[in-house]
């Protein structure tokens, strides 16, 4: 195709790898480079399982794939924390690519990170590129999607979102990264290391509420332990009563002094059913519910590949997903 969009991969992680695996099949697109410090000469459809080679060989010179692939957008997938990942952003911002990251941190960081947010906005519009930070979550279910829901009512007072997970038949690593199998204490002080956290809470807050267009006076965050009465199990992890199944996280956005925007997330072995929910109170009601959950690795590929289009018709900028969708406009005090 004559206008297809020249894509490099910057992180073949496992998000990476699931990337490259739907990106290939993309219409309009064509992945151009990659790069990872692991795998170097190695070609990406066989790092990726993809099933046959691409024809692109996953290098660590960003400067030596840019000049040959001259891309337009990179899909970035490293790391959460956006301090870590600013280095590399920077790179790309100034090799004059656009960025669509998976970082979370990056999802909505003017309220955390301020500082860091105008260097990126200031550097992206420097030098014409678009950053964007988009995801699952963040990125769409506990912020963009209620977002988006506001924007058929004349009036929001009050937001709660919930994700609910059943981690049984999830991988390993995430029965870790929840505890499961975990003692109380071992948990506590798992989290006090940041071991055990789901990041972007705080950013979807902030996100919802700059959408809407209210002042947060307060974002507090608070993580504990799931434990169940029963034995759960799962292919990997059994756990007896009195051991930690999960993890319970709840951000909450204070804004007049009252908790306005409620964000629920859970995992743990044992849940039973999985789901997402949507509550709004306001004019109307609203409130919507994805019975079985949303996956959480398919549904992280699909909006970073299908932003890849997107992101090349807004104006240059840090941008958010409150910047891409229609929200409710608040009323006048």
């Amino acid at each position: 195709m004559k206008n297809e969009i020249r894509v490099l991969q910057f992180g073949i992680g496992v998000i990476g790898r699931g990337v490259t695996k739907v990106l290939a099949k993309k219409e309009g697109m064509k992945i151009v480079g990659a790069i990872d410090v692991a795998h170097v000469g190695k070609d990406l459809g066989e790092v990726a399982g993809f099933g046959r080679k691409l024809g692109v060989k996953i290098s660590n010179d960003l400067n030596k794939v840019v000049k040959q692939g001259k891309p337009q957008v990179a899909i970035h997938t490293t790391s959460s924390s956006l301090k870590k990942v600013f280095p590399e952003l920077e790179r790309l911002i100034k090799s004059k690519v656009n960025v669509v990251s998976s970082c979370e941190e990056l999802s909505y960081p003017h309220q955390k990170t301020p500082e860091l947010a105008a260097r990126l906005d200031g550097l992206a519009k420097k030098y014409g590129v678009t950053v964007l930070g988009t995801g699952v979550n963040p990125g769409f279910l506990m912020d963009a999607w209620p977002l988006f829901m506001s924007g058929v009512c004349t009036d929001v007072k009050e937001v709660t979102v919930s994700r609910v997970q059943d981690a049984s038949a999830r991988r390993i690593p995430f029965q870790e990264k929840i505890g499961a199998g975990r003692t109380k204490g071992e948990f506590q002080k798992l989290v006090k290391e940041g071991k055990i956290r789901h990041v972007g809470l705080p950013e979807s807050v902030a996100m919802i509420a700059a959408g809407l267009g209210w002042k947060v006076d307060k974002i507090i965050e608070a993580i504990g332990p799931i434990l169940y009465p029963k034995t759960v199990k799962s292919d990997y992890i059994t756990v007896p009563p009195g051991l930690v199944a999960g993890v319970k996280q709840v951000g909450r956005g204070y804004v007049g002094g009252k908790a306005r925007i409620i964000l629920n997330f859970e995992a743990s072995i044992g849940a039973g059913e999985s789901y997402d929910s949507v509550s709004i109170k306001g004019t109307p009601n609203m409130e919507v519910v994805v019975k079985g959950g949303t996956h959480g690795d398919i549904a992280t590929v699909a909006m970073l590949t299908n932003a890849v289009p997107r992101i090349l018709e807004v104006p240059p900028g840090l941008k958010t997903m409150k910047d891409l969708i229609i929200s409710s406009v608040p009323n006048k005090s």
